[in-house]
Protein backbone atom coordinates (compact mmCIF):
# COMPACT_ATOMS: atom_id res chain seq x y z
CA UNK A 1 0.00 0.00 0.00
CA UNK A 2 1.28 3.41 -1.04
CA UNK A 3 2.39 6.04 1.85
CA UNK A 4 1.33 10.22 1.36
CA UNK A 5 3.24 11.55 4.55
CA UNK A 6 1.80 15.69 4.48
CA UNK A 7 2.50 18.57 6.32
CA UNK A 8 6.71 18.04 5.13
CA UNK A 9 8.94 21.25 6.06
CA UNK A 10 12.40 19.49 6.03
CA UNK A 11 14.47 18.59 3.67
CA UNK A 12 16.03 16.10 5.50
CA UNK A 13 12.91 14.85 6.73
CA UNK A 14 11.74 13.74 3.12
CA UNK A 15 15.06 12.18 2.42
CA UNK A 16 14.36 10.02 5.52
CA UNK A 17 10.72 8.96 4.21
CA UNK A 18 12.85 8.03 0.63
CA UNK A 19 14.39 5.57 2.83
CA UNK A 20 11.52 3.88 4.42
CA UNK A 21 9.91 3.86 1.03
CA UNK A 22 7.61 6.00 1.24
CA UNK A 23 5.90 7.22 -2.17
CA UNK A 24 4.26 10.60 -1.80
CA UNK A 25 5.81 14.04 0.30
CA UNK A 26 3.15 16.36 0.61
CA UNK A 27 4.02 20.38 1.11
CA UNK A 28 1.43 22.65 1.85
CA UNK A 29 1.03 25.84 0.05
CA UNK A 30 -1.43 27.26 1.95
CA UNK A 31 -0.48 30.44 3.84
CA UNK A 32 -2.82 30.22 6.67
CA UNK A 33 -1.82 26.65 7.91
CA UNK A 34 0.66 26.16 10.69
CA UNK A 35 3.12 23.95 8.26
CA UNK A 36 2.79 26.69 5.21
CA UNK A 37 5.82 25.42 3.59
CA UNK A 38 7.80 29.16 2.70
CA UNK A 39 7.70 29.41 6.11
CA UNK A 40 10.42 26.83 6.34
CA UNK A 41 11.88 26.49 3.28
CA UNK A 42 12.63 28.10 -0.08
CA UNK A 43 11.51 27.91 -3.38
CA UNK A 44 15.00 26.26 -4.29
CA UNK A 45 15.24 24.37 -1.36
CA UNK A 46 12.38 22.57 -2.18
CA UNK A 47 13.45 22.10 -5.99
CA UNK A 48 16.65 20.68 -4.83
CA UNK A 49 15.08 18.07 -2.98
CA UNK A 50 15.45 14.57 -5.13
CA UNK A 51 15.07 11.30 -3.73
CA UNK A 52 14.84 7.90 -5.45
CA UNK A 53 11.47 7.03 -5.25
CA UNK A 54 9.30 9.98 -3.49
CA UNK A 55 7.33 12.28 -5.55
CA UNK A 56 6.85 15.87 -4.34
CA UNK A 57 3.05 17.11 -3.69
CA UNK A 58 1.53 20.80 -3.46
CA UNK A 59 -1.52 21.33 -1.55
CA UNK A 60 -3.27 24.50 -2.40
CA UNK A 61 -6.41 26.11 -1.28
CA UNK A 62 -8.17 28.46 -3.78
CA UNK A 63 -5.29 29.75 -5.42
CA UNK A 64 -4.71 31.30 -8.90
CA UNK A 65 -3.79 29.21 -11.55
CA UNK A 66 -0.99 30.94 -12.26
CA UNK A 67 0.55 30.94 -9.02
CA UNK A 68 0.00 27.11 -8.70
CA UNK A 69 2.08 26.48 -12.04
CA UNK A 70 4.51 28.89 -11.01
CA UNK A 71 4.99 26.67 -7.78
CA UNK A 72 4.92 23.38 -9.88
CA UNK A 73 7.94 24.49 -11.94
CA UNK A 74 9.79 26.90 -9.33
CA UNK A 75 9.23 23.50 -6.69
CA UNK A 76 9.62 20.96 -9.34
CA UNK A 77 6.17 18.88 -7.96
CA UNK A 78 4.69 16.07 -9.50
CA UNK A 79 1.24 16.17 -8.52
CA UNK A 80 -1.40 18.86 -7.20
CA UNK A 81 -3.60 18.13 -4.70
CA UNK A 82 -6.82 20.79 -4.80
CA UNK A 83 -8.36 21.33 -1.11
CA UNK A 84 -10.61 24.10 -1.29
CA UNK A 85 -13.74 25.09 -3.40
CA UNK A 86 -11.75 24.62 -6.34
CA UNK A 87 -14.39 24.31 -9.79
CA UNK A 88 -14.04 21.51 -12.76
CA UNK A 89 -13.51 24.53 -15.30
CA UNK A 90 -10.50 24.99 -12.50
CA UNK A 91 -9.31 21.71 -11.80
CA UNK A 92 -9.00 21.24 -15.85
CA UNK A 93 -6.84 24.21 -16.07
CA UNK A 94 -4.48 22.99 -13.85
CA UNK A 95 -5.11 18.73 -14.99
CA UNK A 96 -4.09 20.18 -18.46
CA UNK A 97 -0.47 20.80 -16.95
CA UNK A 98 0.32 18.47 -13.98
CA UNK A 99 -1.51 15.32 -12.88
CA UNK A 100 -4.29 16.58 -9.96
CA UNK A 101 -5.41 15.20 -7.12
CA UNK A 102 -8.88 16.92 -5.94
CA UNK A 103 -9.98 16.66 -2.69
CA UNK A 104 -13.89 16.62 -1.45
CA UNK A 105 -13.86 17.28 2.58
CA UNK A 106 -17.17 15.20 3.54
CA UNK A 107 -20.03 15.50 5.89
CA UNK A 108 -21.91 12.65 7.69
CA UNK A 109 -24.08 11.27 5.40
CA UNK A 110 -23.08 12.97 2.36
CA UNK A 111 -23.75 11.46 -0.85
CA UNK A 112 -20.22 11.10 -2.21
CA UNK A 113 -20.98 9.98 -5.34
CA UNK A 114 -23.35 13.35 -5.83
CA UNK A 115 -19.98 15.18 -4.58
CA UNK A 116 -17.40 13.77 -7.31
CA UNK A 117 -19.44 13.25 -10.35
CA UNK A 118 -18.69 16.97 -11.85
CA UNK A 119 -14.76 15.83 -10.78
CA UNK A 120 -14.59 12.38 -12.52
CA UNK A 121 -13.53 13.25 -16.31
CA UNK A 122 -11.48 15.76 -15.24
CA UNK A 123 -8.99 14.66 -12.09
CA UNK A 124 -6.65 12.16 -12.24
CA UNK A 125 -6.86 11.50 -8.58
CA UNK A 126 -9.27 12.12 -5.74
CA UNK A 127 -8.78 12.62 -2.02
CA UNK A 128 -11.29 12.04 0.90
CA UNK A 129 -10.66 13.88 4.08
CA UNK A 130 -13.28 15.07 7.22
CA UNK A 131 -14.97 18.43 6.98
CA UNK A 132 -14.34 21.08 9.42
CA UNK A 133 -14.24 24.67 9.90
CA UNK A 134 -11.72 25.93 7.43
CA UNK A 135 -9.67 24.25 4.74
CA UNK A 136 -6.87 21.76 5.12
CA UNK A 137 -6.88 18.56 7.02
CA UNK A 138 -9.03 18.53 10.41
CA UNK A 139 -7.04 15.92 11.92
CA UNK A 140 -10.22 14.30 13.01
CA UNK A 141 -11.53 11.21 11.96
CA UNK A 142 -13.06 10.53 8.74
CA UNK A 143 -15.92 7.99 8.58
CA UNK A 144 -14.85 5.42 6.30
CA UNK A 145 -17.65 3.09 5.84
CA UNK A 146 -18.96 6.31 3.78
CA UNK A 147 -16.76 4.33 1.15
CA UNK A 148 -17.90 1.15 1.82
CA UNK A 149 -19.50 -0.56 -0.98
CA UNK A 150 -19.02 2.18 -3.11
CA UNK A 151 -17.49 1.94 -6.54
CA UNK A 152 -15.36 5.53 -6.93
CA UNK A 153 -13.88 4.09 -10.42
CA UNK A 154 -11.23 6.63 -9.99
CA UNK A 155 -7.57 5.97 -7.76
CA UNK A 156 -8.01 7.75 -4.36
CA UNK A 157 -6.14 8.72 -1.04
CA UNK A 158 -7.85 7.61 1.80
CA UNK A 159 -7.03 10.63 4.39
CA UNK A 160 -8.76 11.97 8.06
CA UNK A 161 -6.63 11.96 11.08
CA UNK A 162 -5.20 8.43 10.49
CA UNK A 163 -3.30 7.37 13.42
CA UNK A 164 -0.35 4.67 14.65
CA UNK A 165 -2.83 2.51 16.04
CA UNK A 166 -5.43 2.32 12.73
CA UNK A 167 -3.14 -0.73 11.06
CA UNK A 168 -5.90 -2.99 11.85
CA UNK A 169 -9.03 -0.87 10.70
CA UNK A 170 -6.85 -0.14 7.48
CA UNK A 171 -6.71 -3.90 7.12
CA UNK A 172 -10.35 -4.34 6.83
CA UNK A 173 -10.41 -1.40 4.50
CA UNK A 174 -8.88 -2.82 2.34
CA UNK A 175 -11.41 -5.82 1.90
CA UNK A 176 -14.46 -4.00 0.78
CA UNK A 177 -14.96 -3.63 -2.94
CA UNK A 178 -14.18 -0.04 -2.14
CA UNK A 179 -10.53 -0.51 -1.99
CA UNK A 180 -10.01 -1.74 -5.34
CA UNK A 181 -9.56 1.95 -6.02
CA UNK A 182 -7.37 2.74 -2.87
CA UNK A 183 -4.15 4.12 -4.25
CA UNK A 184 -2.29 5.47 -1.30
CA UNK A 185 -3.15 6.35 2.27
CA UNK A 186 -2.86 9.83 3.74
CA UNK A 187 -1.12 11.02 6.95
CA UNK A 188 0.13 13.91 8.73
CA UNK A 189 -0.70 15.50 12.61
CA UNK A 190 -1.29 12.28 14.00
CA UNK A 191 2.46 11.71 13.35
CA UNK A 192 3.75 14.86 14.62
CA UNK A 193 6.31 16.14 17.24
CA UNK A 194 5.15 19.56 16.77
CA UNK A 195 3.41 21.08 13.39
CA UNK A 196 5.33 20.37 10.16
CA UNK A 197 7.97 18.23 12.34
CA UNK A 198 7.38 14.40 11.97
CA UNK A 199 7.75 12.01 14.58
CA UNK A 200 9.81 9.19 12.21
CA UNK A 201 9.90 6.53 14.44
CA UNK A 202 6.48 6.08 14.50
CA UNK A 203 6.07 6.78 10.73
CA UNK A 204 8.54 3.73 10.36
CA UNK A 205 6.59 1.63 12.79
CA UNK A 206 3.54 2.14 10.79
CA UNK A 207 4.88 1.94 7.09
CA UNK A 208 6.46 -1.83 9.03
CA UNK A 209 2.70 -2.25 9.54
CA UNK A 210 1.03 -0.81 6.75
CA UNK A 211 3.17 -2.14 4.03
CA UNK A 212 2.06 -6.09 4.87
CA UNK A 213 -1.74 -5.03 4.23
Amino acid sequence: MRIKVCGMTSAGQVLQLDDMGVEFAGFIFYPKSPRYVYKFMSRQEIKKIKGRGINKVGVFVNAPVEEVLQAVDDCGLYLVQLHGDETPKYCEKIADYVTVVKAFRLRENENVLWKVKDYRDIADMFLFDTDGAGYGGTGRKFDWKMLQGLNIGKPFFLSGGIEPGDTDKLKEFVKDPVAKDLFSIDVNSKFEISPGIKDMNKIKDFITAIKQV
